[in-house]
């Protein structure tokens, strides 16, 4: 069995809150031929949870079957210093042999870039150990975090992780990418279009119940529902003002918003939701991947929001919209990213993003719907997300992307 290592700081075990794509992976691996190792933070993003003990710096234990090597990094909260400390504890300490000499020697190395620093990491682990690096590229930094206003083109800072970029995508011997359009932001800086390789997020669709419509009596109110990340780039707050337009067109408490999840905006969100006077939205906490499907079944729409940012133009690929997908209910789908699997699937309502008007009517038109015309628009999403995204056809690709490292 040949051996992978992924370092992916805020990588998640089955039982945590967040996105589980590692351990999707590294589950099917093996029949593929392979065993992965995923390298994460012991800290959990969003949550904050600590995973480790008082005085504990490392701990390798085996979630259902894959192995976890958790490494201890400070608590943080915002997108602050903290946050930054935070990421280099990691990458620094992912690093230090005694960490890593308990593992079995790797045949290659991914290092994934949440933030560029543990692809940083990854890139060094694979030089000492002399295997292939493979640079999975997340997120486009910097340019993410220009476009969404966060830094500033030009910057001291700006120039240094457009350096580390590059350099990082030199030393690679395959780039795997989860944004379907990435290479055409990759290919310009210099970097062969036949290394980048396409590998997006997909769903564990077996752990999703079969598709069938959500049994409301009458006066139950039409559930809209969310979860996820409550962040910059999921502009939640037009979310709420739409839900405030909706709720004067139609009777008290006819449709209830949930909120699922946790982030830097959330105390915010909560707050302009009082100031709106909102009754039927709801902020509960997040929960665990394992008890998604459950979540998913109580709902009888989702909402999947993006703000209007020029790095959508490469395209998506998102956890949570493929749960919701996988969730069989219709998705109002709020973005002009170049890529929109919900109008190739029919699977529900596309708005432009921003556009406050077109998602109340959105909210409005699916909660009038009938319960035949959700159903089928529930099972087209469903039936696209089996055919596309199911992790067992995801790992097949990865296991060939490994395969041609080491045979290289």
């Amino acid at each position: 069995m040949k051996q992978l290592w992924i370092l992916n700081h805020h990588a998640v075990e089955p039982g945590g809150a967040g996105g589980t794509r590692h351990f999707n992976l590294a589950n099917n691996l093996p029949m593929f031929g392979w065993q992965a190792t995923i390298i994460a933070a012991s800290t959990e993003i969003n949550s904050g949870r600590q995973r480790l003990a008082a005085g504990e710096n490392f701990r390798l234990e085996c979630n259902e079957g894959v192995p976890f090597l958790w490494i201890h990094t400070p608590k943080y909260e915002g997108n602050g210093v903290g946050r930054a400390l935070n990421m280099l504890a990691y990458s620094v300490r992912a690093l230090l042999p005694r960490y890593t000499r308990g593992l079995p020697k790797p045949d290659v190395i991914i290092g994934s870039s949440v933030h560029p620093f543990a692809a940083l990491a990854g890139s060094l682990l694979a030089r000492r150990h002399r295997v292939p690096f493979i640079f999975e590229v997340r997120d486009l930094w910097p340019q993410t975090l220009i476009d969404m206003g966060r830094l500033k083109e030009g910057s001291l800072v700006t120039w240094a992780l457009r350096r580390l970029e590059l350099w990082l995508y030199r030393q690679s011997t395959r780039i795997v990418v989860l944004l379907p359009r990435a290479v055409d932001y990759i290919a310009p800086l210099g970097i062969p279009a036949e290394r980048v390789v396409w590998i997006p997020n997909g769903v564990d669709v077996s752990a999703f119940p079969e598709p069938s419509p959500r049994l409301r009596q009458d006066g139950d109110p039409f559930v809209l529902m969310y979860f996820g990340a409550h962040g910059q780039a999921n502009g939640l707050d037009i979310l709420l003002r739409a839900m405030k337009l909706a709720s004067k067109q139609v009777s008290p408490g006819a449709i209830r918003l949930r909120l699922i999840g946790g982030g830097p905006l959330k105390p915010a969100l909560m707050r302009l939701a009082e100031a709106l006077e909102l009754k039927d939205v709801s902020f509960e906490p997040p929960v665990p991947k394992k008890d998604i499907p459950v979540l998913a079944s109580e709902a009888d729409a989702f909402v999947f929001n993006l703000i209007d940012a020029p790095v959508f133009r490469y395209g998506i690929s998102s956890n949570k919209l493929f749960d919701f997908m996988a969730g069989a209910r219709p998705v109002i789908f709020c973005s002009d990213a170049s890529n929109n699997p919900v109008d190739d699937a029919q699977a529900g309502i596309t708005v432009p993003p921003g556009d406050l008007a077109a998602l109340t009517q959105a909210i409005l038109a699916v909660s009038n719907m009938t319960a035949p015309e959700r159903y089928r628009m529930g099972c087209a999403g469903h039936c696209y997300v089996a055919a596309n995204h199911s992790y067992n056809q995801l790992a097949g690709r990865l296991a060939e992307t490994l395969d041609a490292c080491v045979d290289k």
